[in-house]
């Protein structure tokens, strides 16, 4: 297990890790989800004991991994999978991680065989593609068959097929009962591989909860709506009568209503005492990356001048759009909508801290 309590790292006057703790547990695949300049990286290096935290702590099994007897037994990483002696042929580069770790040879064609490389084990890694580097670099990292795993982008340059195998080592060391952190910036992949979410913003936690909770909880949750297409100004009607009855209307680009603040039953028997038929009542079902966005604007340390998510934006819910007991899911002003089709573009969950973000915009930390 991963444990960080109150880790902090500033590099000079810049916080890059402010006040984190959290656990990242055995036998689940844990996904470390951050904007750029969030801290991942750094967060990742004070693991490894290769940066010092300025204050705080963090441990794997109890102890600091400069602590740790052959930490390579214990704890296999990926960090940069272009830090390697391009000189070296693939399996010397291997072997002499095993030497100095006391392991035998004979694990260095098995990891080989593990990721696919046997067939090119005494070429030159100078001239291995980004995917190959990856492989190589998880390779280094199930090496000395460690119980702690930490992979930054592992996915980074590798095919379809590849991606695939990725996801399937993941999970099948996570069932093994092994510690698995999963650093990624693919949403889509994160949503299908990892249980659980340790969400960071500038430095700070925003979530700590498993896959389908952080979806709910930073979701905006409406009803698409379609009207025939042979009755014209339909949807304009709709549009008002369902404004007057309390819901928040957007029309979408492709002609269908985007609904918020009243159930699909409800806006079903606003459309037929007004005559009006639909070819569309469905409801949205949230992202893991409409959900990871929303929560992360105001973190965001990077912007075009050409925002796509300027347009995305929409008023506050009205205020009997939520129930009383669900009063974190209101959200501050500005806050995020999912994009309509074809515009491109235990657990807990810490909305002070979000909004404590969303009023502190100026800082700027850097992610290492």
């Amino acid at each position: 297990m991963i444990e960080a309590v109150g880790l902090t790292k500033r590099y000079g006057t810049k916080t890059a890790v402010d006040q984190l703790s959290f656990q990242v547990r055995p036998g689940a695949v844990t996904g470390f989800l951050g904007p750029n300049g969030s801290g991942k990286s750094t967060t990742m290096r004070m693991i490894l004991g290769l940066d010092r935290p300025t204050t705080g702590r963090v441990t794997i099994s109890g102890h600091p991994y400069r602590e740790l007897p052959n930490a390579q037994r214990h704890v296999g990483a990926l960090l940069d999978a272009k830090a390697l002696h391009g000189g070296r042929r693939a399996r010397n580069h291997l072997l002499a991680l095993a030497q100095l770790s006391g392991i035998p040879e004979r694990r260095v064609d098995e990891v080989l065989g593990v990721v696919g490389l046997q067939d090119v084990a005494q070429q030159r890694t100078k001239g291995f593609s980004l995917g190959m580097g990856q492989r190589l670099g998880i390779a280094a990292a199930l090496l000395g068959d460690p119980q702690v795993l930490l992979f930054d982008e592992p996915v980074n340059g590798l095919d379809p097929e590849g991606i695939l195998w990725v996801r399937n080592l993941m999970r099948k060391l996570a069932a093994e009962g092994r510690t698995v952190f999963v650093s990624s910036h693919l949403m889509s992949e994160m949503a299908l591989t990892a249980d659980h979410l340790i969400v960071i913003g500038r430095g700070r936690l925003l979530a700590d909860m498993n896959v389908q909770d952080f979806i709910s909880h930073n979701s905006a949750g409406f009803g698409r709506v379609r009207t025939a297409d042979d009755e014209p100004g339909a949807a304009d009607r709709l549009a008002a009568l369902l404004t007057g009855a309390g819901a928040a209307v957007l029309h979408e680009p492709d002609g269908a209503l985007r609904v918020t603040g009243l159930p699909l039953p409800r806006i079903s028997d606003v459309a037929h005492a007004a005559g009006i038929r639909l070819w569309e009542l469905s409801p949205h079902t949230a992202s893991l990356e409409e959900a990871y966005m929303r929560l992360t604007q105001s973190s965001l340390e990077f912007t075009s001048t050409e925002d796509p998510r300027a347009e995305l934006r929409e008023p506050e819910p009205p205020a009997d759009a939520w129930t009383e007991q669900e009063p974190e899911r209101i959200a501050p002003e500005g806050w995020y909508a999912p994009p309509p089709p074809g515009a491109g573009g235990k657990p807990f969950l810490m909305p002070a801290q979000a909004a404590d973000l969303a009023g502190t915009s100026e800082r700027k930390e850097d992610d290492r």
